[in-house]
């Protein structure tokens, strides 16, 4: 029986939870802006963008350290 420190916090279906949850609701709120401004698919477009970087960046904050 190992030790509770030696085993690894990382689940992928929390990493990818991380990833999808922190993409959308950067889409949405980019698309809830883009709405205000008078175009939506234009604020979805700049979510999907800046979304798909964020959600990576998050996803690395939260895992990055977990071996």
């Amino acid at each position: 029986m190992e030790p509770a420190a030696s085993r690894s916090n990382f689940s992928l279906a929390g990493a990818g939870s991380v990833l999808i949850g922190t993409t959308a609701a950067v889409i949405v709120v980019c698309a809830a802006i883009g709405w205000a401004a008078g175009s939506t698919a234009w604020g979805f477009l700049a979510g999907a963008i800046l979304g798909i970087p964020a959600g990576i960046a998050m996803t690395i904050v939260r895992y990055g350290n977990v071996r």
